[in-house]
């Protein structure tokens, strides 16, 4: 197993595969009357957070303590950083207390390698700025197997914000190396140029939604960033939403094993409509439930599992 998890090209298919296998047992921890194992006792893990965030600073700490870690949560927000604290500063002062693991978010892409320099222990990249978000790709692959019982040979569209989308980086990473097909749609000034190529070859771009729904197993819609935004990179909201808002009549178009997904928060009316956000097809519940047993295995792995 990887000591840190930075990027989802850090993953082989065998690695890859090996978490999401672990994170099914982890999973049946869930359905216990007392949600708790002890593998992870006596090991401190750091939730270190710049920026805001509500699903994946919970699922982290949900994860750790059901796995028996001693957990701390950092905020920057009422912490030295607001008193300058270099980002060198708060790691070291993180090592010197004992950390095992350290996960971090933060607003400048390329801060989780950095940390992972300064400190002993293992680090999770939790989303560092417009760059990656890997535990969001395995939650969002475990999901697609869970439901429709494969990932090689399926057929992925991922719409909207592409260039402001972590989620979307680290999911053409993680589903290409599980064989699975990845298509960008969105508008021009939302995917950036060559980025198929330079993610994954193989991968398409379209700028029609309509043209691909027909002929996809799973749709994941991302959400738009307003606050990345310093241009405008779309007419509208009901523009965008026009064009490429997931609504009823298009989700009807799709395949009927297809499934819909996304990565939370939504902006519903935007780029999802509420009929479809709360139809059967929609798997963004089941995406929360499945994150927390996709980082237990990953915290599991990281400080654990070497030791069986």
């Amino acid at each position: 197993m990887i000591r840190h998890l930075l990027s989802g090209a850090d993953l082989d298919a065998d690695t890859a595969t090996e978490i999401l296998d672990t994170a099914a047992e982890m999973a049946t921890v869930a359905g216990r009357e007392i949600k708790k194992l002890p593998a992870l006792r006596g090991r401190t893990v750091v939730n270190l957070f710049y920026e805001d965030s509500t699903r994946t600073r919970i699922s982290f700490e949900a994860a750790a303590k059901r796995l028996s870690a001693d957990v701390i949560n950092f905020s920057a927000k009422g912490s030295s950083v607001t008193k300058g604290e270099s980002l060198k500063d708060t790691a070291l002062t993180l090592q010197a207390m004992g950390a095992d693991a350290v996960v971090v978010r933060h607003p400048a892409s390329g801060a989780p390698h950095r940390l992972a320099n300064w400190v002993d222990g293992s680090v999770v990249n939790a989303g560092d700025g417009t760059h990656e978000h890997p535990t969001q790709a395995l939650l969002d692959a475990y999901t697609m197997r869970a439901r429709l019982g494969r990932l090689a040979g399926l057929s992925v569209a991922v719409v909207g914000d592409v260039l402001h989308s972590r989620v979307a980086r680290s999911n053409v990473l993680l589903l290409s190396t599980l064989g699975a097909k990845v298509t960008l749609v969105g508008p021009p000034t939302l995917i950036p140029v060559d980025i198929a190529a330079a993610l994954a070859p193989g991968t398409d771009v379209s700028y029609d939604l309509d043209s691909v729904l027909p002929n996809v197993d799973v749709v994941m819609m991302l959400r738009v960033q307003r606050e990345r935004m310093n241009d405008s990179y779309f007419p509208s909201a009901r523009e965008y939403a026009r064009r490429y808002g997931l609504d009823g009549p298009r989700m009807r178009r799709l395949p009927e094993h297809a499934i819909v997904m996304h990565p939370g928060p939504m902006n519903r009316g935007m780029e999802i409509t509420p009929e479809v956000a709360d139809s059967p097809r929609s798997t963004i519940v089941e995406q929360v439930t499945n994150g927390v047993s996709v980082r237990m295995a990953v915290l599991y792995l990281l400080l654990g599992g070497n030791n069986r």
